[in-house]
């Protein structure tokens, strides 16, 4: 099919299927750890490159192909890397296009697994990381070394959907020579497409929205081959690679992805407002609302604000606590982009980790709250935060 001609909701359902000889219509699952070859002259040319095809499903694999072109086409990727998990792919982004001597400009606001990975892991490799705030272009202008080479940043940030502007931010990395990464994990290319903005390579956590129902780990990298090139060897020889069944399940993830981001994104919007309206709430971040200080640009590189609400309650972690501990149905849980509800206090679990600094220089507050909203009537999930009554 040729993919240019065809919307999003129609490339999540037809994109990357390649059929076996038994003419399934359903996508085939192979479970398989390596593949026979017709002659010795055939392997020997498929380990070489000189032929295409299967090899060893460390690297090749018919099923992870089918998500890889499906999800590239998506986004509108030469090419996509499917991983084991969301954290694997920044690992081997990293570690596909960096060298020790090398720098790294990053958004202070992202996921507290990133910021860990980068300050003590990637750091014993030689390479350092300025953090920047994720809104000030100026800054990121400012942070720039002759070494700088890689720009990484989520937007919308998690877990105060902050925005950074895109084209501006890859305009600066191109003037010094930087590589832009972004991960697009809270709005996937259904909401977003940060490779028509200017950004080099794309990071999903396939593990939320792409899977929606909280089943499988799985992460991509996606951006043009020559950028990939590294991020290809690295996987083929170290191995964190997405296993065929979990491929499997994201491409049934992926068929209804275009219906579970508008409703998501509705949902969130919807109880964006009436969090706004509880006397108990400080603030709310939301892109979609008015008062979300990005929300003009989010509204122009977004299509609408997702479905990631956080709030402040007044009265910090014991009240924020409070709050979680009474609710009945919603999922209390770090994960998000789950057809379920979850709810998280931020603080102490997704950046946990990272110290009391480094949480105030990313404005996440004892009193915050993230809500992950899922596909449940809202009036329900209304219901189920009575503890903002007091």
């Amino acid at each position: 099919m040729n993919e240019e001609n065809y919307q999003p909701e129609t490339l999540a359902v037809r994109a990357g299927t390649a059929r076996s000889q038994f003419g399934e219509h359903s996508e085939a699952m192979f479970l398989t750890s390596s593949f026979v070859f017709d002659s010795a002259a055939q392997a020997a040319a498929r380990f070489i490159g000189e032929q295409p095809g299967n090899i060893y499903s460390r690297f090749t694999n018919p099923s992870v192909t089918m998500f890889e072109e499906r999800l590239a086409a998506l986004e509108g990727a030469e090419q996509c890397i499917a991983t084991a998990s969301g954290m694997a792919a920044i690992l081997s982004c990293v570690m596909g296009v960096l060298k020790a001597g090398d720098h790294i400009v990053a958004s202070v606001s992202l996921f507290g697994s990133t910021v860990n990975l980068f300050n003590n892991v990637i750091k014993k490799f030689g390479v350092e990381t300025t953090y920047v705030s994720a809104t000030d272009v100026a800054e990121w202008q400012a942070a720039v070394r002759p070494n700088s080479r890689l720009f990484f940043l989520e937007t919308p940030s998690n877990p105060l959907t902050e925005i950074s502007d895109i084209a501006a931010i890859a305009a600066v990395a191109k003037n010094c020579g930087a590589l832009l990464a972004v991960d697009n994990c809270f709005c996937t290319p259904i909401l977003q497409r940060p490779l028509e903005m200017g950004a080099d390579i794309v990071i999903h956590s396939a593990t939320k929205y792409i899977d929606g129902q909280g089943r499988v780990l799985g992460g991509a990298v996606l951006g043009n081959r020559k950028n990939l090139e590294g991020v290809y060897g690295f996987l083929r020889t170290t191995g964190p690679t997405m296993s065929a069944f979990n491929a499997w399940i994201f491409l049934k993830g992926l068929e209804t992805l275009k219906l579970r981001m508008d409703a998501h994104s509705a949902n969130a919007l919807e109880l964006a407002r009436w969090l706004e309206a509880q006397p108990n709430v400080a603030r709310v971040f939301y892109p979609g609302l008015p008062s979300h200080p990005q929300h003009v640009l989010a509204m122009r590189q977004q299509k609408t604000g997702g479905g990631i609400v956080s709030f402040e309650v007044k009265g910090g972690k014991d009240a924020a606590w409070r709050v979680i501990d009474a609710t009945k149905m919603l999922s209390i849980t770090a994960n998000l982009g789950d057809t379920r509800t979850t709810i998280c206090h931020s603080a102490s679990t997704t950046h946990a980790r990272i110290s009391p600094e480094a949480r105030a220089a990313a404005g996440i507050t004892d009193g915050l709250i993230r809500i992950a909203v899922g596909l449940e009537a809202v009036v329900d999930i209304q219901h189920d935060l009575r503890g903002l009554a007091g």
